[in-house]
């Protein structure tokens, strides 16, 4: 019993004992200045947001401005139902995603016997491993027809860059093809230069937090991507199979839609981060994830985090999210 009684609201939800401990001596200091509250705990104003970093991330703890707001014990609680919810219902998503894999295995050891269907055909395609991967990607493109649709997470930082960029201008040049590639948002920030490079010779190009693999489609004759799905140069599924071009063509066309463009025409290239953030939230991402996803520190996610808030008049990230969709920014 005794033990019962001694437990406090956050240490009840999994938080520790010391931040707990920090969080009870921060509570009558509420509304302060956050200068002033760091240093009468002899901390700075950055050590201490990293010591609170955890309570910050659920939203229990959140700077307006220069105030340090500390949230009560009942909101805390609050707050963490509303972000246990969604992780709830993104947790029954998964598990709706491993069912329908397990149907997919089941599906697979029951593939059709001979007399069960009239005929059947291997897919049209291949694996290739190894070689000159640039070149087998050159002639596909350069003799190809059709437009070129293109995921680029990361070949961009690669030393074939200046080459694929000349490929594209080369393949485009006659006015009757286009190409259209999608990059992850760091890329505007660690190479402006390459995806500059590519608009001059006429790429379209969007971007996105993040991207799931490779991908390169061209026009409804060929898929290439990394087998397995990925990052990898090979070995490298190249599909020449009708309908899964189409399919891969489609999922694209999904994702050009959600893309922004970028502003390379800018000196120094700034996205507006704040329909990034709100995605990224929206999935659960937790601040050191997003800092690496959009390629920008730790600090100036938390302070992105705390204007859009503030912007959303929201006391907690769930708040946000919801407010944010009700908007219509989502």
């Amino acid at each position: 019993m005794a033990r019962s009684e001694q437990l406090t609201v956050l240490a009840a939800l999994g938080f520790s004992a010391s931040l707990d401990r920090t969080y009870q001596r921060l509570r009558p200091q509420s509304g302060r200045d956050l200068a002033r509250v760091a240093a009468s705990m002899l901390r700075t104003p950055d050590e201490l947001l990293d010591e609170l970093a955890p309570l910050v991330e659920a939203g229990i703890v959140r700077l307006e401005g220069e105030t340090l707001v500390v949230e009560s014990p009942s909101e805390a609680l609050r707050i963490m139902v509303a972000i246990q919810s969604v992780y709830a219902e993104r947790v029954h998503r998964r598990l709706d995603g491993i069912s329908d894999a397990i149907g997919l295995l089941a599906a697979d050891a029951s593939r059709p016997v001979p007399g069960d269907v009239e005929a059947s055909a291997p897919l049209e395609g291949e694996v290739a491993t190894g070689g000159d991967i640039y070149a087998l990607v050159r002639s596909l493109v350069v003799k190809g027809r059709g437009d070129l649709l293109w995921l680029r997470p990361d070949q961009w930082r690669g030393p074939r860059e200046a080459r694929m960029t000349a490929m594209v201008a080369e393949a485009i040049a006659g006015g009757d093809r286009e190409s259209r590639a999608i990059y992850p948002v760091r890329a505007v920030h660690d190479a402006p230069e390459a995806l500059v490079a590519r608009l001059a010779v006429g790429e379209q190009i969007r971007v996105l937090p993040d991207l799931p693999s490779r991908l390169l489609v061209i026009g409804d004759s060929h898929a290439v991507l990394p087998e397995p799905f990925g990052y990898a140069d090979s070995p490298l599924s190249i599909v020449r199979q009708r309908g899964v071009v189409e399919a891969m063509a489609q999922w694209f066309e999904l994702l050009w839609e959600r893309a922004v463009v970028p502003p390379l025409d800018a000196v120094a290239p700034r996205l507006d981060l704040r329909a990034f953030l709100l995605q990224q939230l929206a999935a659960g991402a937790h601040d050191e994830q997003i800092a690496r996803v959009l390629g920008i520190s730790l600090r100036t996610v938390r302070r992105r985090v705390a204007d859009l808030m503030s912007e959303l008049g929201a006391d907690s990230r769930f708040q946000a999210g919801v407010e944010a969709a009700r908007r219509g920014w989502l």
